[in-house]
């Protein structure tokens, strides 16, 4: 049973641009490199999230591998670089695992 894994991220309005500007590193840092999950961006319209939120979503066959990925990006210097340039706009930032029902 596949698990889509959310991580979502609320940031400070007045600091959009730079936020988004970083986001689109992310983005790149992602697509060039193979061993990076491809995850989905997401950014509300509407709905209980307020629209000054970032959702990066991915599936993964299992909650291990979900799991594993966040060790990844963890230890991975180049994911931890720009981080560390996005954590002061953060307001909120939270992992959801969802399980994937396959009917």
């Amino acid at each position: 049973m596949s698990i889509t894994m959310r991580i979502i991220q609320e940031y400070d309005v007045r600091h959009e641009k730079a936020f988004m500007k970083l986001e689109k590193l992310f983005a790149k840092l992602e697509a060039k490199r193979k061993d990076y999950p491809k995850g989905k961006r997401m950014k509300p319209i509407a709905g209980l999230l307020p629209s000054n939120t970032l959702i990066w979503e991915c599936e993964f066959p299992d909650i291990k591998n979900a799991k594993n990925a966040l060790s990844f990006f963890e230890g991975d210097s180049e994911h931890e670089k720009l981080l560390k340039k996005q954590i002061p706009f953060f307001k909120n930032i939270h992992i959801e695992f969802y399980e994937n029902l396959d009917f």
